[in-house]
């Protein structure tokens, strides 16, 4: 979900964001470092690149690493952990190259290296050029804090909001979950439209930096939240699916305008207002449930949407093509391969119905 990312990172205002393999790169200051974690909702995770260099022995990763500037990045006082990875590289022991560093961060910073500690020195070397990236995230971003319920089968928040982004959602619009699960398509989409960061109800590693400034990061976080002029909704046949919705909404700050019900999507209509978009996680068989039934399932998916939804776009994310193609719906070609946990799922959308 590359593209997405830059596409976004773009639109935020970051200077000139590159794809990479996995990723994006960017430039900037530690605001900016900050920014990227309070505000981008497609990231995982935001590594800032603090060094590179070659190196061909360990006696030479362990002389060049000594030579970083390490008190300009991290508070001697808060405990670290080193990871690293090897590859293609005359340094193939991973575990010896981060006690190199390790051995660094004791002797030239007075670090306390533990291994459960929050913040961690990434070293990646690959054909003999070792990267010194700070993890300035912590925990995944798709964590945003407010979300404890989660269904059976949950779909990350950072890939719902790719997902959106690829669907050509900006917040304008209406959109409709009609099987909800527990609630993450809705409430990101909420979000976008009230103009609520992603990151606001959180903590991060960088805030245990030596570079952190909490009067700035407190003047970041101050934005105005406005009041969206239609509902999102949320439809789903398990009530405990829509109970855990409401409850997530309702941590997000979202509550007054987002709408979950239960109903089996036979049943489903429209909501009051303009048309928008209906993105749907069916069940794809693979992980819960038995695949044999899915197919009338998606075929009805595709009588009601037809039938009902004239004027909305439909996105539905699927492992199976089969499946997809069962709904009978105008797909456009569809988008790239994602790994999802052990599944490779993909986006199937259509034009206004």
């Amino acid at each position: 979900m590359e593209q997405p990312l830059a596409d976004e990172a773009r639109d935020a205002g970051f200077a000139d964001p590159k794809i990479v393999p996995g990723g994006v790169e960017t430039q900037g200051d530690w605001t900016e470092v900050w920014r990227a974690n309070l505000t981008l909702r497609c990231a995982t995770r935001v590594l800032v690149r603090v060094a590179s260099f070659r190196a061909m022995h360990l006696a030479q990763l362990d002389k060049r690493s000594r030579k970083l500037p390490w008190a300009d990045w991290l508070d001697p006082s808060v405990p670290l952990r080193v990871e690293a990875s090897c590859r293609k590289s005359r340094i193939y022991h991973a575990g010896a190259a981060a006690q190199r560093i390790e051995r660094a961060l004791r002797e030239e910073l007075g670090a306390n290296i533990s291994p459960d500690a929050d913040v961690v020195v990434k070293l990646r070397i690959e054909d003999d050029l070792a990267v010194v990236s700070l993890d300035s995230s912590g925990e995944s971003l798709h964590k945003r804090g407010h979300k404890e319920a989660v269904a059976k089968a949950p779909m990350r928040e950072t890939m719902a909001a790719a997902f959106l982004r690829e669907c050509g959602y900006q917040g304008r619009e209406p959109v409709l979950d009609p099987m909800c699960g527990s609630g993450t398509f809705v409430i990101e989409a909420a979000e976008i439209a009230a103009g609520l960061l992603p990151g606001r109800d959180r903590n991060f590693a960088f805030e245990r930096f030596a570079s952190f400034d909490p009067d700035i990061w407190v003047r970041m976080k101050s934005t105005a939240v406005r009041a969206p002029k239609f509902l999102f909704s949320g439809n789903d046949r398990d009530a405990g699916a829509v109970r855990m919705s409401r409850e997530n909404a309702e941590r997000a700050q979202v509550s007054a305008f987002c709408d979950f019900r239960q109903g089996a999507f036979a049943d489903l209509k429209p909501p009051e207002g303009p048309p928008g978009l209906v993105i749907i996680n069916p069940p794809y068989g693979t992980r819960i449930g038995n695949k044999g039934p899915l197919f009338g399932l998606h075929a009805q998916m595709g009588e009601v949407l037809m039938s009902r939804f004239r004027g909305w776009r439909v996105g539905i994310v699927t492992s199976q093509p089969g499946l997809a193609k069962t709904t009978g719906l105008p797909f456009k070609p569809p988008g790239p391969i994602v790994a999802h946990g052990s599944l490779k799922i993909r986006l199937y959308q259509t034009d206004p119905l």
